[in-house]
C-alpha cells in the first residue's frame, strides 16, 4: 500500500498522471493501476474521474493526508533503522526564506562534519511553501520568521534576530548620511523583494507604520537582485543586515542603518510538531552550533 500512497501524493502533487508516473519512474498504467488499487483498499473513491486528472474526491484529500504522515512515518523508520546499525543516513530537505538563506550554510556545516553520510537539500522557497512543505512532510526542516505569521502545528527554534539596512548607490542624495529613517526611504527610488515574499510584507508593515507608502520601482524574488540593483546607481533598496554580514558591502554602494523606528524581526528554525519526530529533523534542530550563530554575525554597516 505504501507504493500506492506514493504514487497518490506524486498524481496529488503533479496533477497530471503523465508527470505523476514520470517523477515515481514508473509507467502511466502502473500508476494508474496503483492508483486503483489503492481505491480498492480503501474502498472509496479518492480520484475524481475524467479524460484527464480532474483533483481529488473529499475522500481522496483525507487519504492524501494520512498518505503524507505514513511515508513520513515510514521513512523515519528506515532512518532509525538505518542509524541503529550504521549511524544517521538520508537526505535531510531544507526550506528556507530567501533571507534566511546565508544562515542556513553555517548550521549545514557541523552538522555535515556530524553526519557526512546525509545529504543536505536546501531550497529557495515562500514563508507559505515552508509551511505547506513541512506540513506534507515534503520538508524536514525550515527556516522562517517566526514572530511576523501565524506557525501553526510547528516546533521552533530562534536562530537570529534580522535588521534591515539602505544599501543606497555612493552618488545618491542620502549616501553621505549614517542613517536614514522609514519614512525618508520611502521617497527614494527602491528596488524590493516581490509581495509574496514574507520579507516584504514586513517592510511594508513596518512603512505603514510611520504613515509611508513607498512605490517601488523594481521588484525581485531575489536577494542578490536587491544588492545588484543598488549597485547599478540608479536604485536603493532594503536589505537584511546579514546578508551584508556574510557578502560584504558591495563597491559603489553605501549600507545606511534605518532608524525610527529600529525595527527587528525573528529568523528561526521550524520542523513538524509530530511525535516522534522526523530523526534528520530532529538531529538537525538540536544541533548545538545553532545557539551561538546569532553572535557570529555581526552588523556590516559602515561608519
Amino acid at each position: 500500500m505504501l507504493q500506492n500512497m506514493r504514487f497518490l501524493v506524486a498524481l496529488a502533487r503533479e496533477k497530471h498522471f503523465g508527470r505523476a508516473a514520470a517523477a515515481c519512474n514508473v509507467s502511466q498504467p502502473t500508476l494508474s493501476a496503483g492508483i486503483h488499487r489503492l481505491e480498492a483498499d480503501l474502498g472509496a473513491a479518492i480520484i475524481a474521474r475524467g479524460n484527464r486528472y480532474l483533483g481529488l474526491t473529499s475522500a481522496g484529500e483525507i487519504a492524501l493526508e494520512h498518505a503524507h504522515r505514513l511515508l513520513a512515518e515510514a521513512e523515519a523508520l528506515r532512518t532509525d533503522l538505518s542509524e541503529h546499525g550504521k549511524g544517521l543516513v538520508g537526505r535531510l530537505r531544507v526550506g528556507a526564506v530567501p533571507t534566511a538563506l546565508p544562515l542556513v550554510a553555517p548550521i549545514a556545516a557541523p552538522f555535515y562534519r556530524k553526519y557526512p553520510q546525509v545529504t543536505v537539500t536546501v531550497l529557495s522557497l515562500t514563508s507559505q511553501e515552508i509551511v505547506r512543505g513541512i506540513e506534507q512532510f515534503e520538508l524536514d526542516v525550515g527556516v522562517t520568521y517566526l514572530d511576523n505569521e501565524p506557525l501553526p502545528r510547528v516546533r521552533t527554534k530562534p536562530v537570529h534576530v534580522e535588521e534591515y539596512a539602505f544599501l543606497t548607490p555612493v552618488g545618491a542624495r542620502h549616501a553621505a548620511r549614517r542613517s536614514i529613517t522609514w519614512a525618508q526611504a520611502a521617497d527614494e527610488p527602491l528596488c524590493l523583494l516581490t509581495p509574496d515574499m514574507q520579507n516584504r510584507r514586513i517592510i511594508d508593515g513596518i512603512f505603514r507604520s510611520v504613515g509611508a507608502n513607498p512605490k517601488p520601482m523594481v521588484e525581485t524574488n531575489s536577494i542578490f537582485n536587491l544588492v545588484s540593483h543598488a549597485n547599478s546607481g540608479l536604485w536603493s533598496s532594503i536589505v537584511p543586515r546579514q546578508l551584508l554580514s556574510f557578502f560584504g558591502i558591495p563597491e559603489g554602494t553605501r549600507a545606511l542603518e534605518l532608524i525610527e523606528p529600529t525595527a527587528r524581526r525573528t529568523l528561526g528554525l521550524i520542523m513538524s510538531a509530530q511525535e516522534p519526530p522526523p530523526p534528520l529533523a530532529r538531529h538537525f534542530f538540536d544541533l548545538p552550533a545553532i545557539e551561538g550563530l546569532a553572535d557570529k554575525i555581526k552588523p556590516a554597516i559602515k561608519a
